[in-house]
């Protein structure tokens, strides 16, 4: 019976937050490889930022392994979505005086 030596595992890094060039370094530093299936020009993409990874952040995987790493939320996930036009719509004219009586704005009021 031969035994083999078993091969160290690596902890994959926490790559969400990270820009696209930082997370693709820090993958390549530990020796694992970086998939972004929302992603085709992955190589090329610099300046977004990493939202989503699988395997999570601390997971011990064999050197060479493949993290994937998602720049956008999937449909129904998180993310702020567009909050305008608000509805319904606030009432125009600015800021009013709130008046104790009716009549002049600028009577003083008696207590």
């Amino acid at each position: 019976m031969r035994i083999t030596p078993k091969t160290p595992e690596v902890r994959v890094p926490r790559l969400v937050g990270l820009m696209a060039m930082d997370a693709r370094e820090t993958a390549r530093a530990r020796g694992l490889f970086l998939n972004a299936p929302d992603r085709p020009d992955f190589h090329r993409t610099v300046v977004d930022y990493v939202v989503r990874q699988y395997p999570q952040p601390g997971a011990e995987v064999p050197p060479d392994s493949m993290v994937y790493v998602w720049f956008d939320f999937g449909e129904g996930e998180g993310g702020g979505g567009v909050r305008e036009p608000r509805v319904p719509r606030p009432p125009g004219g600015g800021l009013q005086r709130e008046l104790g009586e009716p009549g002049d704005a600028f009577a003083m009021i008696d207590r």
